[in-house]
């Protein structure tokens, strides 16, 4: 459970850090997988610093049901997004876009079993 965890942490630590980067780059993202045009430099920047601070939570057991949650439904809905992607898998590299369903598998093994994963966590009292 830790190894999946702190896994799905890397990716979702690597596409937060992708939008301080490079803003521009999550709004294009917004646009094209999310119907979502016109998205800011700061609202980018606001939304990459909550998802920051629910990684941090998840990464530490904080209240599991709802980072753990958190962060399923945000790799969910990604996943979900791209699904014009997997009707034509080898065109472009859309063959890449499959590498997200494993992983959503780990975010709902994550959520489901929560209550098993302690490695590394703080006090339970606080989750």
């Amino acid at each position: 459970m830790f190894f999946l965890r702190i896994t799905v942490l890397l990716v979702m630590l690597i596409w937060t850090i992708d939008k301080f980067v490079n803003p521009g780059h999550a709004a294009r993202i917004f646009e094209k997988f999310y119907a979502i045009a016109g998205v800011g430099n700061t609202v980018v920047y606001i939304l990459a610093l909550i998802e920051l601070i629910i990684l941090v939570l998840f990464f530490f057991g904080i209240k599991k049901k709802y980072t753990y949650g958190l962060v399923f439904v945000f790799h969910g809905a990604s996943t979900l997004a791209s699904f014009p992607q997997y009707l034509s898998p080898f065109e472009g590299t859309n063959l890449l876009f499959f590498a997200a369903w494993p992983m959503l598998a780990a975010c709902s093994m994550l959520f489901f079993c929560r209550e098993d994963d302690t490695l590394l966590q703080v006090d339970t009292k606080f989750s």
